[in-house]
């Protein structure tokens, strides 16, 4: 079977408040969400599944529509900070050197490798288990950049858990059968219209 893990689109900035923060779609989010599911919709897929969070849903559901298949909410396909009350988009927070080397600091941290481990644990196990519910099958998985370098980890045996930075809509495509994973392609932005680079090359 194939799939397509797919990074949500850009969503709004939170900076705070009693809940845990989930942002929505920024207004070009919801473009690239668009331009995600004009595209990719031709190629076909049989199911679409997604993180709860609002950013991740509102990213599947134009691709669903396209596809004209119901969208699968699976909880642990949340992104690992999901807990935060504060949402702040990668390259706004690498923009601001203090506040990227204390996020990078805590998560790479001794104390926080149990919970590296678990979250990897958890995620290739929800992504294999939705592989082998649909041999044969092409499906769509919108999650997050934490979710997708923690699968692409295992696929490719690295050790950590982070390794690149998925763009927003971007698609990574894995063949995976009976315990087998191959990576077919990494990081595809087509649909965008346009070359996308990295934050840390702009």
């Amino acid at each position: 079977m194939e799939l397509w893990l797919i990074r949500h689109a850009l969503p709004v900035r939170i900076d705070g408040g009693a809940a845990p923060a989930d942002p929505g779609l920024a207004a070009e989010g919801m473009e690239q969400a668009d331009h995600l599911a004009s595209w990719w919709a031709g190629f076909g897929a049989d199911r679409v599944y997604s993180s709860p969070m609002r950013r991740a849903q509102e990213t599947a559901r134009p691709l669903a529509a396209a596809l004209d298949v119901e969208i699968t909410t699976v909880a642990s396909l949340r992104e690992f900070d999901a807990h935060l009350p504060t949402y702040i988009p990668i390259e706004e927070l690498r923009a601001d050197p203090v506040a990227w080397q204390e996020a990078v600091d805590a998560w790479l941290s001794p104390e926080a490798e149990d919970s590296r481990q678990e979250f990897r644990r958890t995620l290739v196990a929800t992504i294999d288990a939705i592989a082998t519910d649909h041999r044969g099958e092409r499906v769509a998985v919108v999650c997050h950049g934490g979710v997708i370098n923690a699968y692409l980890s295992q696929v490719i045996d690295l050790p950590g858990t982070m390794f690149f930075e998925p763009a927003y809509t971007s698609v990574s495509r894995v063949l995976a059968s009976d315990g087998y994973r191959q990576l077919v392609s990494l990081n595809e932005t087509a649909h965008l219209g346009r070359l996308v680079l990295p934050s840390t090359a702009r």
